[in-house]
This record gives structure tokens, C-alpha cells and sequence, in this order.
């Protein structure tokens, strides 16, 4: 049995575009109000002008300190209150290790991981106080299985993995649900970076996803009653294991 959305406020990083962009159409149209996390101001504006009175623009570039530590409390000076956090923001490094610069690298850790913590550190006292809450977070297959041809974006998610793994548990007495969705590949920027001959194979079996697939996966694990806990959802395109 499924709950509704109806009046619930979320918070979605990475809302600009792609799988978040996606999610928040998707709660939308499940009546929810939506924070939506960009940095990309001009984006931003021009879609909530767009999506309508219950999507809210929030300015933070998750890669600043300071704008990151600013996000809850911002938000929290627009909404009454955060029943969901859906950190989805991220970027993507793939192929050899020795391929990339030990900046991308500590940009990519940064997104993927870092900032992570950080939000869902900064939530978690409001949602403790509350008894209730929703954590979710964009993980990888690659969170699940060693690829080799993108190591430090497996390691990043592989990171995520324990992380929401562990605060899964160490918030159950709180009330507070933390779950992963886990896409396999999805049609978005992420995967400019893609080794061409991979994105080719990928693309010609039909092995690739639309991001409302992914949102609809959110939706379905928001929407499930309190005793209940999707703590990770693995979401493929069908040909991916035969690429």
C-alpha cells in the first residue's frame, strides 16, 4: 500500500537537470512542494517560473564551504520544514586512473561524496526533532560493482554505499528513513565522459534510460508506508549486463 505525497516538502540537489530535474516533476505531480538545489541561478528561475508555486528555487554550489553549510539553513527560511532530502547532485570521471588530474579528482569526491555528508549532517537534526524524514541519495551500479573503467567514480559511490548503509541504521530510532537508488546508465551530461566505444555499444542495444525511470524508483520508495524501508534500489536498463 502506497502513501501519498500530497503537501509533502522536499529537497532535491542537482535539480536543474537530469535525474533531478526528473524527480521533481515527478513529485510534483504527486502534490509536493519542491526546493529545488542548483547551482545554476539562471536555470533555476527559469524553471520554477516554469514547474509553478510549489517549486522553489535554491541557489548553493555544493563545491563552496560556505554555500554548502548555508543550504539547510536557507531552505529552512523559505519552507516550514524538510520531509525529504533527495541528495542527487554529482559528477562523473571515467576511464584510467592515471587519465585524470588530482583536481578532478578532489572536485568529483567533493560532489559525490563530501557534500553528501555534509547535507545530510546538516538535515538530520531537523528530521530527528521532527520523528520523521526521508534521506535518499543517487548512488551507481558502479557503487555495486568494481568498474574498471572508471575507477574513481566506482570508488566515489562505493563510498556512498557504506555511507548511507550505515546512517540507514544509525537513524532508524529517530524515524528517519536513508536509502539509496542505485541507476545503472542514464541518458544525461554525466556521461560526456563515457569511453566512446562503451556510449556506442550502449547506445546501440538499447542499453541506455530515460531519468524519469529513476524518478519514478524514488517515487515508489517515498510512497511506501513508515514500517517499511527500500534501502536500496537497483535500477537498469534491461541490455546493460550484456554490453
Amino acid at each position: 500500500m502506497s502513501e501519498s505525497l500530497q503537501g509533502k516538502i522536499a529537497v532535491i540537489t542537482g535539480a536543474a537537470s537530469g535525474i533531478g530535474l526528473a524527480t521533481t516533476r515527478a513529485l510534483l505531480d504527486q502534490g509536493a512542494t519542491v526546493v529545488m538545489v542548483d547551482w545554476n541561478e539562471a536555470a533555476l528561475n527559469a524553471l520554477v517560473a516554469d514547474l509553478g508555486p510549489r517549486a522553489i528555487a535554491q541557489v548553493t554550489n555544493l563545491l563552496d564551504a560556505e554555500s554548502c553549510a548555508a543550504m539547510v539553513p536557507e531552505i529552512l527560511a523559505k519552507v516550514d520544514h524538510i520531509d525529504i532530502l533527495y541528495c542527487n547532485a554529482g559528477t562523473y570521471i571515467g576511464g584510467d586512473l592515471t587519465e585524470t588530474t588530482n583536481d578532478a579528482i578532489d572536485r568529483m569526491l567533493n560532489l559525490n561524496v563530501n557534500a553528501v555528508m555534509k547535507n545530510v549532517r546538516d538535515v538530520v537534526p531537523h528530521m530527528s526533532a521532527r520523528k520523521t524524514g526521508d534521506i535518499i541519495v543517487t548512488c551507481s551500479i558502479a557503487g555495486h560493482f568494481p568498474t574498471y573503467w572508471e575507477p574513481v567514480y566506482s570508488g566515489s559511490k562505493w563510498a556512498i554505499t557504506s555511507f548511507v548503509q550505515g546512517m540507514r541504521r544509525q537513524m532508524i530510532p529517530h524515524g528517519v528513513r536513508v536509502a539509496q537508488v542505485s541507476p545503472g546508465p542514464v541518458v544525461s551530461a554525466l556521461l560526456a565522459d563515457w569511453p566512446e566505444e562503451n556510449l556506442r555499444k550502449a547506445k546501440e542495444s538499447g542499453s541506455l534510460m530515460d531519468p524519469e525511470e529513476v524518478a519514478d524508483a524514488v517515487v515508489y520508495m517515498l510512497t511506501r508506508k513508515r514500517t517499511v524501508t527500500i534501502r536500496d534500489m537497483l535500477v537498469l536498463p534491461t541490455n546493460f549486463d550484456r554490453v
